[in-house]
């Protein structure tokens, strides 16, 4: 390897990424050093070929636009393990996005079959669930699939009366929001997304504003789904219109309500299991794409019984 810039990000500051390789693979006795203007690697036969196919598919994610992390590693290395699994992709957005484990590759499976018309994706924070859907509902915005992109969450700290609150429609909603604004810039740009907003091709609301409406010709994602209340998630469900396709994202264990509340998300799927043209997705701890410790926090917290 030539490119000595590409290397550094390949072995990463002061080589955590040799040594990240050399912890997940340490079953396989591999060792990872930076020697040459390259990276060698020794070890059992099973875990050098592991390696360097993960290293092989890092430096393809880092020339698509990815980066240089432990998080982009890690994914190559799940993508790497598990050789029969298809990791899906999704191309024409600013930067490359793609799935970095296997309920991952799943639900972006699920998300681009044209057919599911209702998707339920569930799980965990951290596990991409709301970041796929809206790079989804991009891709499809940008191919031309869709006229408009909508994404609505519960303003749950607000408890939805948004008039109480100072300021404008715009100044009360964006804390709320931004999860969903971080999300477009990083896929279309800012200036692309202020340009479609201006248009009316994307609109990021609080669900209370979708009541009445009939949503035709758009992907809509309903996020944070576990702080509706049961009418509101019959309300949002019932107003998919005709050429539209719906992503109902949230944690079932993260419900904000306030009392003794039913979470819209958690009966939603109770009642709609059985019912054809509805596809659940549950991603799991084994999912979280954030700081390695994240998922095993999430672990302990599950087994523990405790919220």
């Amino acid at each position: 390897m030539r490119d000595s810039e590409r290397l550094r990000d390949l072995c990463g500051p002061h080589h955590r990424h040799l040594t990240l390789l050399e912890t997940r693979l340490k079953a396989f006795d591999l060792q990872a050093e930076s020697q040459g203007g390259g990276i060698r690697l020794s070890g059992t036969q099973e875990g050098v070929s592991i390696a360097e196919a993960a290293l092989a598919d890092f430096e393809r994610r880092l020339r698509g636009g990815g980066e240089p992390s432990e998080m982009e590693l890690d994914g190559a290395l799940q993508a790497a393990q598990s050789p029969s699994q298809s990791f899906s992709g999704l191309r024409g957005l600013k930067k490359s996005v793609t799935a970095m484990t296997r309920g991952q590759a799943k639900y972006l499976d699920i998300l681009a079959n044209p057919d599911n018309a209702l998707v339920f994706g569930v799980g965990p924070a951290g596990t991409g669930k709301t970041f796929l859907a809206v790079a989804t509902g991009v891709a499809e915005l940008n191919a031309g699939l869709r006229q408009r992109l909508i994404v609505t969450r519960p303003a749950v700290e607000a408890g939805e009366k948004l008039g109480f609150l100072p300021g404008t429609l715009e100044e009360k909603v964006d804390p709320y929001m931004l999860p969903i604004w971080d999300a477009l810039r990083e896929l279309m740009g800012q200036e692309q997304m202020e340009r479609r907003m201006a248009r009316g091709e994307i609109e990021v609301a609080p669900i209370a504003f979708m009541r009445g409406r009939t949503l035709k010709n758009a992907f809509v994602i309903v996020d944070e789904a576990q702080n509706t209340t049961a009418a509101q998630m019959k309300m949002v469900l019932t107003r998919l219109g005709r050429d539209s396709r719906m992503v109902v994202t949230g944690d079932p264990d993260q419900v904000d309500l306030p009392g003794s509340q039913e979470s819209g998300l958690k009966q939603g799927l109770r009642i709609l299991k059985d019912v054809e043209g509805i596809s659940v997705h549950r991603l799991t701890a084994a999912d979280v794409v954030r700081h390695g410790l994240v998922s095993r926090i999430i672990d302990a917290y599950a087994a523990s019984g405790e919220s």
